[in-house]
């Protein structure tokens, strides 16, 4: 057999196994996703160094990132914001990267979590390391992983099984996460992290949005709140002192250059905003923020208009209620001041 034979009979069948593989995982419900991963989140910091005093930037936590939707914000503002919230993550190592490493001077709106806000300034503790991994990657990037991503990006978009996201769900398809689901036991008898399963969809302008299953599968919803639950029992207790000395010190450098601040609280409810009210009690921690800050300041249970607002699964808004939220957060901003109208 010649070689030209032997490319021609590996390539047809290195096509028909990929495509077997692939129209498997399609029968299986599944759909082709971008990864919410740190080259997605390195493209959209880039933005910042080419944005204005007009323009805004979203930096938090999940809530942030799932309730400030960027279509309905532009929508809103005329403006299309840069968002760089990131999951299970301090705002703090973005927004000083921001300060320190950018000459911005625009508006920042800040999504507050408070158990996580407030959590640590320990570089290897998980909500700081989760989100300055992605900083540390957009200061480091080589050029080749920069030419690399936009191929990544459409061939995540356009195939079911390039699924990888950097989160590791329970229900992922990538080889890693298929070897992950074969148990053989738990030897350490240490406590076992609930299966978190996929409830959000990025899109390339990096806005997260809650999956329709989420909020119409109880199953589903409730399996995302036990992984809430199991988090917050293991989580060390707030260091306040810490956290709130590392953002006044960025907030100050922030707002003597010209830049500005909004504070949001997104909503919560059910066992997760109980668990908040006891680990973080409002007038100690987000009251006691706000005095000090000095900045306008948005708590969703301070108004008629959000504090009815339901996120299934305790601590996300579905898709149509960001969409309320960001419109209505707007509506209050401008009516503030607190940013320009349209």
């Amino acid at each position: 057999m010649s070689l030209k034979q032997s490319a021609l009979i590996a390539l047809a069948v290195s096509l028909a196994s990929i495509s077997a593989w692939e129209l498997y995982w399609r029968g299986q419900g599944y759909w082709p996703t971008l990864n919410d991963d740190k080259d997605l989140w390195a493209v959209h910091r880039a933005r910042v160094e080419e944005a204005t005093e007009k323009d805004f930037v979203i930096v938090g936590s999940s809530r942030a990132y799932f309730d400030i939707q960027v279509g309905a914000f532009e929508a809103a503002t005329g403006r299309k914001p840069i968002q760089l919230s990131a999951t299970g993550s301090s705002p703090l190592p973005a927004f000083h990267d921001i300060v320190r490493n950018t000459d911005f001077r625009g508006t920042v709106i800040m999504g507050v979590t408070p158990p996580l806000f407030f959590s640590t300034t320990f570089p290897m503790a998980p909500p700081w390391e989760r989100i300055q991994g992605k900083v540390d990657h957009y200061q480091e990037r080589t050029y080749a992983q920069r030419l690399n991503y936009p191929l990544s990006a459409f061939l995540q978009q356009n195939l079911v099984f390039m699924s990888g996201d950097e989160e590791e769900w329970a229900d992922d398809i990538d080889l890693k996460s298929l070897l992950g689901r074969i148990r053989l036991g738990n030897r350490t008898g240490a406590p076992q992290m609930p299966p978190f399963y996929f409830f959000g969809e990025v899109s390339a302008d990096r806005n997260m949005r809650m999956t329709p299953q989420t909020v119409t599968d109880t199953a589903l919803a409730n399996s995302v709140a036990r992984v809430w639950a199991f988090f917050g029992k293991g989580a060390p207790p707030p260091d306040k002192d810490a956290t709130m000395a590392f953002f006044l010190s960025d907030l100050e450098a922030f707002r003597a250059r010209g830049g500005s601040l909004v504070l949001v609280r997104c909503p919560s409810n059910g066992g997760f905003r109980e668990a908040e009210k006891h680990v973080t009690p409002r007038t100690d921690f987000w009251d006691d923020l706000v005095a000090q800050a000095q900045v306008p300041a948005y708590h969703f249970e301070d108004y008629e208009s959000l504090k009815g607002l339901t996120c299934p699964e305790e601590s996300h808004l579905s898709g149509p209620d960001a969409d309320y939220f960001t419109q209505e957060l707007v509506r209050l901003m401008q009516a503030d001041g607190a940013i320009p109208n349209r």
